[in-house]
């Protein structure tokens, strides 16, 4: 068949034109830049394609349509109208015009009657619109979907992995989670010469969980020992919930949480139909060798830990250095280096205005490769100064100047493996 699949650069998108083209499908990938990497790439932006026309040229020759676009937060013209409701019913109608009998929309679980965030409601809207045409349409609704590169996989990754594990709540909250490849394989069976099954089809693990069981049943498969849980009350939990969303490029917003709280789970009869088999359970969602996805997990909240650490002590020293720190003391140190009045005064407010700034920029820049060199070399300077002028510091119990070389550590690890997200990014 020849399938357009749009949303092919996302997540789902992307695995599902794989998995096709793999079939021995023709795929045109339709992304919002043109940059799909399994099929014939075309650009497509959902936000400018809200009439039946623009879709038109799109599907000469087309078989079936694979909807996979979905945002979780909006930015500028990307909205949940836009491109959850408006494109997707001009693509259907399209697909009518067009003599496009096959279309797939992939939804969300709790995309129905009872929703309550734009989000789901949007999902909805197209839903509703496509069962309502002459097209052999399914709309399959996923749960929350865990597979490798995928920003759910990320989050719970490094959430269950934690030192300690915090739960929203008491961490009841019921959730069904499904493999990514349980999710390509309905989506596949569905396209099939044999397919039967239409309309609305949850795409859920095999049984609920209780979200704390889940992070502790993905932890065990990841293969980490089992961690401390702590509820963390909901008043709590929403205050920081109402800081994260304020965070460029955070997943976590107010209605992320109303959806988690809402609870995610359904009936696994329909997906068991459709692969011909049950989904897998969460405890195999991390394969036979665990030790890749464990290790991108442990990753995933160590580095922005780290990073933040080190914004912490250069910010905190130029804070100190502004003034909470007596003064005089300040200065009677770089008259030993050989620096009086105004350039003392100038070296000591300056070099604090350096280290704030280099915190600052650890904190908010999102490519600081070169802000690693740059600490390196700010710590590599002070050493030598202090090495030559205040020995004995050397020789201090609390190690003032033997911290340099676990903080320049930490800088060489982070130089290898950031790559130049904010730290609340996962």
């Amino acid at each position: 068949m020849h399938v357009l699949v749009t949303g092919a650069s996302g997540f789902l998108g992307s695995h599902i034109a794989a998995a096709l083209r793999a079939a021995g499908h023709d795929v045109v990938a339709a992304s919002r830049r043109g940059r799909a990497g399994h099929g014939r790439p075309v650009a497509v932006d959902f936000a400018t394609m809200r009439t039946p026309d623009a879709w038109a040229p799109h599907l000469r020759g087309v078989d079936a349509v694979v909807n996979a676009v979905g945002i979780l937060r909006e930015r500028g013209a990307q909205t949940f109208a836009a491109l959850h409701a408006e494109a997707p019913r001009a693509l259907f109608d399209a697909c009518v015009t067009a003599g496009v009998r096959r279309v797939i929309q992939v939804s969300a679980l709790g995309a129905d009657d009872d929703a309550t965030t734009e989000y789901h409601r949007s999902k909805r809207a197209a839903d509703h619109h496509l069962l309502a045409l002459p097209l052999q349409a399914s709309v399959v609704m996923p749960s929350l979907v865990y597979g490798p590169g995928g920003a759910s996989a990320r989050l719970f990754g490094a959430w269950a992995t934690l030192p300690v594990v915090p739960l929203p709540g008491r961490g009841a909250q019921p959730v069904q989670p499904i493999h990514v490849d349980d999710v390509v394989g309905a989506v596949l069976a569905l396209l099939g010469p044999q397919a039967h099954l239409r309309g609305r089809i949850a795409l859920v693990g095999p049984a609920p969980l209780a979200f704390g069981e889940f992070l502790a049943t993905l932890r065990e498969a990841l293969g980490q020992a089992r961690g401390p849980q702590v509820a963390v009350p909901m008043p709590l939990v929403r205050a920081g919930v109402a800081v994260a969303a304020a965070l460029p490029g955070s997943l976590v917003d107010a209605a992320t949480l109303s959806m988690l709280e809402r609870g995610n789970q359904a009936p696994a009869a329909a997906i068991t139909r459709v692969l011909g088999r049950p989904p897998r359970a969460a405890h195999t969602f991390a394969g036979p060798d665990p030790e890749p996805a464990r290790t991108a997990a442990v990753l995933a909240w160590s580095v922005p830990l780290l990073r933040a650490s080190l914004a912490a002590v250069w910010i905190v020293t130029g804070v100190l250095s502004l003034g909470i720190f007596p003064v005089d003391q300040s200065l009677a140190l770089l008259a030993r280096l050989g620096l009086h009045g105004v350039l003392a005064e100038a070296m000591l407010y300056g070099a604090a205005v350096l280290d704030l700034a280099v915190g600052l920029a650890l904190l908010f820049a999102h490519r600081p490769r070169w802000l690693w060199a740059a600490q390196a070399a700010v710590i590599a300077g002070y050493t030598v100064l202090i090495s030559v002028w205040l020995p004995e510091f050397w020789l201090h119990p609390f190690g003032p100047i033997l911290k340099n070389l676990p903080m320049l550590a930490a800088i060489a690890v982070l130089s290898a493996l950031e790559r130049g997200r904010p730290p609340w990014t996962t």
